[in-house]
């Protein structure tokens, strides 16, 4: 289909560079040069600018609509981005040996925090994103693009848990995982976890600054006001 080219090879590089944190051989070497911190950063700033360029390649594909905007959905995506903002700094504030982009130690498993909540916090903000963005986007290419990295993200919880129960073994996994949720609130909702305070506000209040930014830039990065109805 004509004018499809850029939005297909801008998904083809996007997920084609998600594939290095997990292989050893790719990741190692660069670790190796540039220090564990400076891998984080630097693959964090590939990411955006991929993320980037392959929505922008989205809204020049050739516009096939799959349904049309509501002002529910409008309302219903600034909310669940409202929440991923704020998952995403407690998750990044937090100590969670499970999920990347948290520290992993100091780790008690009596008290887990954010893991009570999600093990995988981030994979959960990021499948939210994806929703949020399906639902005010019912056109092919978002749908192309949106539908895939919400799959991606919440297939790819039950799939660091396979390797991190393999690589820790059974008995350390039951110890570490006993208190803690891969579905959202599961360990609270069957009674395995107790949270013994109440969540910091600091990440709260950055999540929320995180997002206010966010609805800022939206407009002058990607060209659509998310305020618009």
């Amino acid at each position: 289909m004509q004018g499809w080219g850029g939005f297909a090879l801008a998904m083809a590089v996007f997920f084609g560079a998600h594939a290095v944190p997990v292989r050893p051989q790719i990741k190692g070497p660069m670790v190796a040069l540039l220090g564990r911190a400076g891998f984080g950063l630097a693959y964090s700033a590939l990411s955006i600018g991929l993320l980037t360029w392959v929505i922008v390649e989205a809204g020049r594909a050739p516009f096939v609509p799959l349904w049309y905007a509501a002002p529910w959905q409008t309302h219903a995506a600034l909310t669940l981005m409202a929440l991923t903002c704020v998952l995403a700094a407690y998750a990044i504030a937090g100590r969670n040996p499970f999920s990347f982009g948290s520290r992993a130690a100091p780790f008690d498993p009596e008290h887990p925090g954010i893991a009570g909540v999600s093990r995988h916090p981030v994979l959960l903000a990021l499948g939210l994103w994806g929703l949020s963005h399906l639902i005010a986007n019912g056109d092919l290419a978002h749908v192309l693009l949106f539908g895939p990295m919400t799959a991606f993200a919440l297939l790819g919880m039950g799939l660091i848990d396979r390797r991190k129960r393999r690589d820790w073994g059974a008995e350390v996994w039951q110890a570490r995982a006993r208190r803690t949720s891969l579905f959202p609130f599961a360990a609270l909702i069957s009674g395995r976890w107790r949270p013994h305070a109440w969540p910091r506000v600091g990440p709260l209040l950055a999540g929320l600054a995180v997002y206010g930014l966010l609805l800022w830039l939206h407009p002058l990065v990607i060209g659509v006001d998310p305020l618009i109805l």
